[in-house]
């Protein structure tokens, strides 16, 4: 937000309405289920207790990638061969397809196409990681193995190994969100921030959505999208909470900082990850840990500390300044996929549950799935991401 400013205002509700869909939740994956939903000709309405897009979209480092947390020859053990390989299929595709999105918003979103590199932490992590390259190449997906001294010779770091990737991307969470959400309201959508649902009630016909100023939605169907904070509409837990930090640099000079500006993470949990934005800037961040609020912020200078000096590590020849620092809370799940669709408890409600690291492309995937199962489409990956996987 000090980037871009206020790009956008919306109104708080201010009288009763009808809908056929109300999304909870104004962040990056509200909007693009809003934005999926007006396409499919559903009337919309989204609501937010905040303003539009300052949670967790307004924090995020924005490094849209396929990989899942949980590398693919770790997933097949935990989830089975074929819910590991479709759901990195459908990463995947979430690449291009938010690139696709993206052309049709007009709307300077700083959006790149970006290669990937994700970089041996240590030495026991070589068999591993070639294993994994060997499992994606046979499902289709390109990959690269640059041993240590083809690492060296293409991005300068002094490390064992490392998996090359051609798709990835990085955009302006924040911006897209406003975008998105513009072009829903020409579609007819209605947007409402501080506007705080108290209570759902669910009736045979539809659901009745009570705010805290006493006003009343009657909808159809609702969309959970408010991220970890959408825990409390499920009877069980499904998600941990973990603190992030991450930091960005002053401008540099120059324009190519390593090899394609490539986003760069490592083998090791937590890990750090690195990013190069349009003005020259670097995004770092890393260092998870299960600090809770107070404790968190208290650690975010000595934790900025420790992200610089990794960085260094890695490109010595690189001067990193902090120029800001930020932290907060992300959710993941046990095995590292989004919780996508309905659960019995909660009749004519659909989740939107991108978790972990990967979740612009999750709620990418997410948006597509809820918008078919609400206009009675086929979705071949409406099982994969269930709660009763």
């Amino acid at each position: 937000m000090l980037r871009n400013g206020i790009i956008n205002t919306y109104p708080s509700l201010t009288e009763n309405i009808t809908t056929e869909v109300t999304v909870i939740g104004g962040g990056i994956t509200g909007a693009l289920v809003a934005w999926h939903l007006c396409n499919a000709g559903l009337a919309t309405v989204v609501v937010d207790k905040r303003h539009i897009g300052m949670g967790s979209t307004a924090a995020s480092t924005a490094m849209l990638q396929y990989e899942i947390d949980i590398p693919l020859y770790k997933l097949i053990k935990l989830v089975g061969e074929r819910t590991a390989i479709e759901s990195y299929k459908a990463s995947y595709q979430s690449i291009p397809d938010i690139k696709a999105i993206v052309s049709k918003l007009n709307a300077d979103l700083d959006f790149k196409m970006r290669p990937s590199l994700q970089f041996a932490s240590f030495k026991k992590d070589i068999p591993g990681m070639q294993k994994e390259i060997a499992l994606r190449k046979k499902i289709g997906i390109k990959t690269e193995w640059l041993d240590e001294k083809m690492l060296y010779k293409t991005f300068g770091i002094e490390k064992s190994g490392a998996i090359f990737s051609n798709r990835a991307a990085q955009v302006d969470p924040y911006v897209l969100t406003h975008a998105l959400l513009e072009q829903s309201i020409r579609k007819g959508a209605n947007i409402y921030d501080h506007t705080e649902i108290e209570k759902i009630i669910y009736t045979p016909r539809g659901v009745t959505l009570h705010t805290t100023e006493k006003r009343v939605i009657r909808s159809r169907y609702i969309v959970i999208a408010c991220g970890y904070e959408s825990q409390k509409y499920i009877p069980r837990k499904v998600q941990e909470l973990k603190s992030t930090y991450a930091t960005i640099s002053e401008p540099l000079n120059r324009h190519d900082l390593w090899y394609k500006n490539a986003l760069i993470w490592e083998t090791a949990t937590p890990y750090i990850y690195c990013r190069v934005t349009s003005d020259n800037r670097v995004i770092l961040g890393g260092k998870d840990d299960n600090k809770q609020p107070a404790a968190r912020d208290k650690a975010l200078s000595l934790k900025t500390r420790l992200l610089t000096q990794e960085f260094h590590k890695l490109f010595p020849h690189i001067i990193f300044k902090p120029d800001f620092k930020w932290a907060g809370y992300f959710a993941s799940t046990k095995d590292g996929l989004p919780y996508i669709g309905m659960i019995p408890q909660r009749p004519r409600t659909y989740f939107a549950l991108g978790f972990g690291g990967n979740g612009i492309t999750f709620s990418v995937i997410a948006a597509q799935i809820i918008r078919d199962m609400l206009t009675g489409k086929k979705n071949d990956h409406e099982k994969l991401f269930s709660f009763n996987r």
